[in-house]
């Protein structure tokens, strides 16, 4: 079966990479159904937590959107990892260059997470033919590295999704409404044609 794979990339792996792990999935099973078993969505830290579960604070979270993150376990990123992934969504432009330096030909599939919502905002649905998810996703793919240069953010910082580690709960909950806010469009191009 083909199968279309996502890398979210953060530091720890503890708060924002499994948040929006969970939540992409969970946006894609909402969208696609059975269909969303067709997407491996997963994710790594760049820096040592591995076999450690999700922050308190990014579990309740989940939790409130129904979502359960009890059986998550972080893992520290490898070279491998980027190199099976179809799509690689860095937490900031650190966590980008960090996944690029490890695989190098990945740089055309690896964004953040608010640089990805950006570029495919511009993306018109036409733009897009597979009737295929996995098909469609990889055409996402390819039009959003496409515009790169094209459609400039405001300030660097603004494709970047601030950390909430160590901080208040609200932190989390902010974060988790703006990982849902950037996944939407993107999700909405990938299920277009399934929904239509």
């Amino acid at each position: 079966m083909d199968v279309f794979r996502v890398l979210h990339v953060c530091t720890g792996n503890i708060c924002r990479s499994p948040m929006t792990e969970h939540l992409m999935l969970a946006g894609l099973r909402s969208r696609l159904g059975e269909l969303a078993d067709r997407f491996e969505i997963g994710s790594a830290g760049t820096w040592g937590h591995s076999g450690s579960p999700m922050e308190s604070y990014a579990l309740s979270t989940l939790k409130l959107l129904g979502i359960d993150g009890q059986a998550f376990r972080a893992r520290e990123l490898v070279a491998e990892h980027v190199a099976g992934a179809d799509l690689v969504l860095g937490a900031t432009r650190e966590h980008r260059a960090a996944a690029v330096v490890l695989h190098p030909r990945a740089a055309s599939r690896t964004f953040t997470l608010r640089e990805f919502a950006r570029l495919t905002a511009a993306v018109d649905a036409a733009q897009l033919t597979a009737a295929d998810p996995v098909e469609r996703a990889r055409e996402l793919v390819r039009a959003a590295a496409g515009r790169r240069g094209l459609v400039p953010p405001d300030h660097p910082k603004d494709d970047d999704l601030a950390d909430p580690y160590q901080g208040p709960e609200h932190g989390f909950t902010v974060c988790g409404d703006l990982v849902q806010a950037s996944l939407q469009r993107p999700l909405d191009l990938i299920a277009a044609a399934v929904q239509s």
